[in-house]
């Protein structure tokens, strides 16, 4: 391999390592928006009280409409929404078509769901509320977080093991 070679495969090498950070610069840029929505869903979150323990205690317990009424709304939206994009052939930013592939069913998603449930009723989180619960100060859900994130790093890990 000559000189000039090994200078072009470096030169090149170093090409595409500034290529790949000026592009995680513009992504971070980029995601910027959802950072911003995400923070805005979460001001929401702590101000309908949808991240309130004693909120989903009194879901679980059958004693309050509240939170019904907020998933209610929000399974209305999404039957909505889909319906709408179906009709219009709605496509997404960068002109690609949405496709929303049919779902089969697995005896497995009961198991998950059950384990979910009981999951949620028992801490008072789910995964979606669990950063608006700490972002309020409510430090304790960290250990939820933790446990969240090693039941999916430990489903991950035994997926293949597992009855489908």
């Amino acid at each position: 391999m000559t000189n000039n070679n090994i200078t072009k495969e470096v030169s090149d090498e170093f090409k595409s390592v500034a290529e790949i950070n000026s592009t995680k610069e513009f992504s971070l840029v980029k995601n910027l928006k959802f950072l911003l929505v995400g923070i805005f869903f979460g001001i929401i979150f702590v101000k309908a009280e949808i991240i309130s323990w004693f909120r989903i205690q009194e879901m679980f317990r059958f004693d309050s409409f509240h939170m019904y009424g907020v998933i209610g709304t929000a399974v209305v939206v999404g039957v909505i929404s889909v319906f709408i994009i179906k009709r219009f052939k709605i496509k997404t930013i960068s002109g690609d078509d949405i496709k929303i592939e049919p779902k089969t069913f697995n005896k497995g998603q009961i198991y998950g769901g059950l384990i979910f449930g009981f999951g949620w009723a028992l801490t008072g989180a789910c995964p979606g509320p669990l950063f608006a619960q700490i972002g309020s100060g409510l430090t304790v859900v960290i250990v939820t977080f933790l446990s969240a994130v090693f039941g999916t790093w430990m489903y991950g890990y035994l997926k293949d093991k597992l009855p489908h």
